[in-house]
């Protein structure tokens, strides 16, 4: 269920997946020189190993439950919102099937 990129203007559902969570798959909705939105998808039991980005980091979770590894473990649920200052170190454990709203900017 990949999603194409959004032209500016278009409106992007991103509604909880509920029974098609297992046939949804990591998507870049928008990918600029200077911007980059991606739909996140960590299933439970899946991690994302510690990385880092040139860019400034937002995270909402639309469904789910996941932990963020930022030099604290932080929970993360649906409706919770994170941003992450560029280059911090951060990783991501799936508690449940999650979908998060990744918003990455750059310089």
């Amino acid at each position: 269920m990949a999603l194409k990129h959004a032209q500016p203007g278009e409106v992007v559902h991103l509604q909880p997946l509920g029974a098609a969570f297992a046939a949804a798959r990591t998507s870049a909705l928008v990918k600029s020189d200077r911007f980059e939105a991606v739909r996140l998808i960590v299933p439970a039991g899946t991690s994302i190993p510690s990385h880092k980005v040139e860019g400034f980091v937002t995270l909402f979770c639309l469904e789910g439950h996941v932990v963020l590894e930022a030099g604290r473990d932080i929970d993360l649920r649906a409706g919770d919102w994170i941003y992450l200052e560029r280059g911090a170190p951060h990783a991501l454990r799936g508690i449940e099937d999650s979908a998060l709203l990744l918003n990455i900017l750059f310089d």
